[in-house]
């Protein structure tokens, strides 16, 4: 394998971590990787048949079959369809030839460590990045402002998002940026994207000055840049007139097919969105202490706008999801409330889609779960959320190639996102539904090295470990376990972990008895 790291598609070719798409390894055969790699590494010419056996069986004879087996491995590996290939294409009589476009990747990144670069998706990509509070930290409104400046930032990420052939990085994995001092370039490589939206607010009384600008992450070059001077009760139309002119200055001819719609925010808002903004930094952390935090500010941003939207929505899903993890224990009616009025508030907002998909889920009507997730990536393509819990709604129903496809979707579209175990939580319940236990063991081993207090994760890799064979290891963390969920049982799980059918929540079942499960 190459020395440096080579892009293609969504694929990297990396020569410490093998085949990667997103922050997840493609696993292959050795022979497969070996035969990727010779063909990556020779864009666009013909290879022989004659030349891969040399380069890959150098020392063994082999027949075709061999070679043939490993081309469908890739081609499984990477989609990729012989009769429209995007990447191997088959010559006749004659060999091989890669036909991918490839990119060599730089790591260096601006933290000082070694990070590895993501691909450009195939179509207009942006990151936006907080805005900065230029009032300092000096004036008394310091905090307020910060949260305003957020908002900005929230709204356009919310805008762009709207449009459907935009690529946008989701708010979680730009806001890792906030008050960091990185290259665009850099954060550019990072996330994966060809544009950054960077921009600052500074508040004098009633004036308020916001300036913005478009960079090319790849060049560093200055696209557009523009401010804005304008009455505090003029912004909204100030961050819709921005969204307009960055998309403009992205893709000219695509706007005006597409459009951009008008953000629907009032000013009165401002107060119930640092409150989900709070709520959320809390919820990410996948806690019970963390969750009673959360819950209380989204409790109290709905006593206070009753009709806001996303608090509703990300209220209603809080108190569904707290349902499954066991950390309340009353039922999923007030979750369900509170999501049905997010939608008849706002049905664009997806947060109550994937509540009430989360809540047909904890009821086993599948169909129905599956199909409220379908609504919210609908609504909004760019949610890395909304992608995850269709991954997960169609991981607990057992669709699993689908589901590991949306888990990949968001994690491609949020590679730094503090939701990330929730991301992995899916692809992990899709590989036990699969029965891939050993890739179940890695997905719950990393979602839990990122958020340890993760209970549905915690279940399931006790429940992976014993089916794949590793009955001490299971039985030691299955005993920890217990501790923190003392009121484990058999009815317990039946009734909270959400396997759509009866032979997947047996299935489960199955491997927590081989790990400790008595009752």
């Amino acid at each position: 394998m190459a020395d440096q790291a080579l892009a293609f598609g969504r694929y990297r070719l990396d020569p410490r971590h093998g085949l990667m798409f997103g922050a997840r390894e493609v696993k292959l055969t050795p022979k497969a990787l070996a035969l990727l790699s010779y063909l990556v590494e020779r864009p666009r010419a013909l290879v022989t048949k004659d030349e891969l056996f040399a380069a890959v069986w150098p020392e063994t004879t082999v027949g075709d079959a061999a070679l043939v087996t490993c081309i469908q491995e890739l081609r499984k590996a990477l989609r990729d369809d012989a009769r429209r290939p995007l990447y191997i294409e088959t010559l006749h009589r004659r060999g091989y030839r890669f036909i991918g476009k490839t990119t060599s990747l730089d790591r260096s990144s601006g933290f000082g460590n070694k990070i590895d670069a993501l691909s450009l998706p195939d179509r207009p990509s942006i990151a936006v990045l907080p805005f900065s509070n230029m009032n300092g930290e000096a004036d008394q409104n310091y905090a307020d402002q910060d949260y305003f400046a957020d908002g900005i930032s929230e709204d356009l990420i919310t805008g762009l998002a709207r449009i459907r052939w935009l690529f946008v990085i989701a708010r979680n994995s730009s806001f890792v940026y906030k008050k960091r001092a990185v290259d665009v370039k850099e954060i550019g490589r990072a996330l994966g994207v060809r544009h950054v939206l960077e921009g600052s607010v500074r508040r004098d009384g009633g004036r308020l000055r916001i300036s913005a600008q478009l960079i090319d992450a790849t060049t560093g070059a200055h696209h557009w840049a523009e401010s804005y001077d304008r009455e505090v009760g003029d912004i909204f139309a100030v961050q819709d007139e921005i969204t307009r002119r960055v998309a403009a200055a992205i893709e000219p001819h695509l706007l005006a097919a597409e459009g951009v719609r008008t953000l629907s925010r009032s000013a009165d808002d401002l107060d119930a969105w640092a409150l989900v903004a709070q709520a959320q930094t809390h919820f990410w952390r996948l806690t019970r202490a963390d969750y009673v935090h959360a819950v209380g500010r989204l409790e109290r941003a709905v006593e206070r706008y009753p009709d806001y939207a996303p608090a509703r929505g990300l209220l209603g899903f809080c108190l569904v999801f707290a349902v499954h993890m066991g950390w309340i224990s009353h039922g999923l009616g007030p979750g369900r409330q509170h999501a049905v009025r997010a939608i008849v508030l706002d049905d664009r907002n997806p947060w109550g889609h994937i509540g009430l998909g989360y809540c047909a889920m904890m009821e086993r009507r599948t169909e129905e779960s599956i199909a409220a997730f379908e609504r919210a990536v609908l609504l909004n393509p760019n949610s890395a959320a909304a992608h995850s819990y269709l991954s997960h709604g169609l991981g607990f129903a057992g669709i699993a190639d689908e589901a590991i496809k949306h888990g990949d979707e968001a994690i491609r579209l949020s590679p730094l996102d503090p939701e990330m175990a929730r991301f992995l939580g899916g692809i992990a319940v899709a590989h036990y539904t699969a029965g891939r236990y050993p890739q179940a063991v890695q997905y719950t081993a990393e979602a839990l090295r990122l958020r340890p207090g993760f209970q549905g994760a915690q279940r399931l890799r006790c429940a992976s470990l014993a089916q794949a064979g590793r009955i001490e290891e299971a039985r030691v963390f299955f005993a920890t376990v217990q501790k923190e969920q003392p009121e484990l049982s058999v009815d317990w799980i039946r009734a909270r972990v959400p396997y759509q059918t009866p032979e997947l929540i047996e299935r489960f079942l199955e491997g927590m008895r081989k790990a400790g499960l008595k009752t």
